[in-house]
């Protein structure tokens, strides 16, 4: 495909996450796929791409006071560490992309399948949290390090997948630390999202050599102002319906890519 196709990608992307804002991962990832660009590569690129689309939403964030930056250091604490480790497992273990690509495969289709399901069950998710009662109770109690451990899997999650360090982290927080304010949880969430993806995607492209620039530079292209007009017209639009059809979008290509 030429670089024309990739721009009105990019820019197909960045508007849906304008809209509705789904994480850029779980639409653009299966969408190169299908487009036929590798796994690996696609999943390389795509970390990369997340890293610079969301970097100017952590400066925004934090001029309002947004981001629990002790949070991010928690959670970064275990996904940064674990995201390298996991970069240099698959370049040890593995002698090229091919032989771990059912790996990539079946992490890409659970991700999908969990980040729809967070999606469809975000307010039930809050409200089992707020109640405190059981086991969430203890939850709350150990937050810290199960924030830590919670960093670990998302850093091996998205390294494999390029897909939860948006709707699956944000999910987190709020079972978490159900005091913490929505625009706090999106915050925090994007803080830690940048690092992560940069640092997986860097994993990707120097023991991996999983990143195309070119693909990379189209995706910016039409993802930058597309986010930027999506998140304009977001709120005349039936956000409580697109949510839902998206949701069940990645439903479906979590199946196809886990289990097909």
């Amino acid at each position: 495909m030429d670089a024309l196709t990739y721009i009105f990608a990019g820019a197909g992307v960045g508007f849906a996450v304008g809209v509705t804002g789904v994480g850029g991962g779980s639409l653009m990832t299966p969408l190169l796929i299908l487009f036929g660009i590798p796994y690996n590569v696609a999943i390389g690129t795509d970390l990369l791409f997340a890293a610079v689309t969301k970097a100017g939403g952590v400066r925004t964030h934090h001029k309002l006071g947004n981001i629990r930056w002790s949070l991010v250091v928690a959670l970064a604490a275990g996904s940064i560490p674990a995201s390298l480790v996991t970069a240099l497992l698959l370049q040890t273990f593995f002698q090229g992309a091919h032989d771990y690509q059912g790996l990539l495969t079946h992490s890409l289709g659970l991700m999908l399948i969990i980040t729809s399901a967070v999606i469809l069950f975000k307010k039930r998710l809050q409200k089992a949290s707020q109640s405190g009662d059981g086991l969430m109770s203890k939850v709350h109690q150990h937050g810290r390090l199960i924030t830590v451990i919670s960093g670990v899997i998302l850093g091996v999650l998205v390294t494999l997948s390029s897909v939860g360090a948006g709707a699956f982290c944000a999910a987190l927080l709020l079972v978490l630390y159900p005091k913490l304010k929505a625009t706090e949880v999106v915050g925090t969430d994007i803080a830690h999202a940048v690092p992560l993806t940069l640092i997986a995607g860097l994993g990707h492209l120097f023991f991996l050599g999983n990143v195309d620039f070119m693909l990379l530079g189209c995706l910016l292209l039409g993802s930058l102002p597309a986010i930027h007009f999506g998140s304009k017209l977001s709120a005349q639009l039936p956000n409580s319906i697109l949510q839902p059809a998206l949701a069940s979008l990645l439903m479906l290509l979590g199946v196809k890519f886990a289990f097909l």
